[in-house]
């Protein structure tokens, strides 16, 4: 029998603490237990929450920001360390699932960055860790491509629960992907902000449009409840950023905010959406996801497998694998982080 569970979520539609990872992750622990004061089984943060969104890659020529790169390359975090560690305490303290964007760093290399996403379940366990396919336009000049072994939907006390990041909610693949394994609750995660031209211009992007569009989108195909979590700027961010070209202060104060909002398998958005920084909480009932399947169900009988066939490879990349003595054949030790290290519990 399938259950339908009923729920609480909070989408935390807040500030980094930004370029202090330790700083950032201490208010984290903070939402968390708010979230989970307020009756939330799940709380999920903005992309890069940790520790905050390098935007000055859409303010500044590269030359002028390797200061900023280095100091988010020294801040990142990998899965396996202890700030995650913190993370995945809170979460089983205050038996909720968590959902938190990050830049992850690596043992490998000191200049190698993703932007990445992990779910943490009530026990601690990490669930989850998607690194974002392709960081989108800009974003390249900070991040490295993902790979596909995040494009999990975890099966869970609350329903199956997937995730993306920011523009690869925009990917008609790998979205389907995830509706392919019945997907029931999708966390989509944003930046404060996303500028593209300066104020004024005709042509800009706003960011506050294209999120309710796209994960408005996902709602309505994939019949499921969309929870967005987008960042926030504080003055402390917009200080360290304005500095960087005359304009920077005018595309700070002046570009679309980005929304957070919880959005129903209509595609429609429940109650209130949030840009002023705080917890925004919608109550969900996954039962309301049947009746469109009747109408709509792309990866049921609404869709023609003889006809569309869709491969995806969900094995992880590493930079090397070496072969230090008589391992059997297929055997062979991996650097740290490697994926089975992903699972361990809390």
């Amino acid at each position: 029998m399938t259950e339908y569970p009923a729920l609480t979520v909070a989408a935390a539609h807040v500030a980094s603490v930004y370029l202090d990872t330790d700083a950032t992750i201490d208010k984290a622990l903070d939402v968390i237990a708010e979230a989970a004061r307020c009756g939330a089984r799940l709380v999920v943060f903005p992309e890069s929450f940790i520790p905050g969104f390098p935007i000055w890659v859409a303010l500044a020529a590269p030359i002028h920001t390797h200061g900023l790169f280095k100091a988010l390359a020294a801040q990142a975090i990998e899965v396996t360390g202890p700030q995650m560690a913190r993370l995945r305490a809170a979460a089983k303290r205050h038996d909720i699932f968590v959902s938190i964007g990050f830049t992850e760093g690596t043992p490998v290399s000191v200049g190698c960055l993703w932007n990445s996403n992990v779910l943490i379940g009530p026990d601690g366990a990490i669930l989850n860790h998607h690194r974002k396919l392709v960081p989108t336009y800009y974003e390249k000049l900070v991040w490295a491509p993902g790979d596909g072994a995040g494009l999990r939907v975890v099966e869970t006390r609350i329903g199956r629960l997937g995730a993306l990041i920011c523009g690869e909610n925009t990917n008609p693949l790998a979205r389907y992907a995830l509706m392919a394994q019945g997907e029931q609750l999708h966390i989509a995660s944003f930046p404060p902000i996303w500028p593209t031209r300066v104020p004024g211009e005709a042509g800009a992007y706003d960011i506050d449009q294209a999120i309710r569009i796209r994960c408005g989108a996902h709602a309505f195909e994939a019949k499921c409840f969309v929870v967005v979590a987008s960042g926030v700027l504080d003055a402390r961010a917009k200080d360290l950023l304005a500095g960087l070209s005359p304009e920077a202060p005018r595309i700070l104060e002046e570009t679309p905010r980005a929304v957070s909002l919880v959005i129903g398998p209509n595609g429609l958005g429940l109650g209130q959406s949030r840009k002023e920084e705080g917890l925004l909480y919608a109550d969900v009932d996954l039962a309301a996801c049947v009746e469109p399947k009747q109408f709509h169900d792309v990866v049921g009988y609404y869709n023609r497998f003889d006809v569309f066939r869709l491969e995806v490879d969900r094995s992880a990349r590493r930079p090397v694998v070496f072969r230090d003595g008589p391992e059997a054949p297929g055997e062979a030790s991996t650097p740290p982080g490697a994926p089975q290290d992903w699972l361990e519990p809390a």
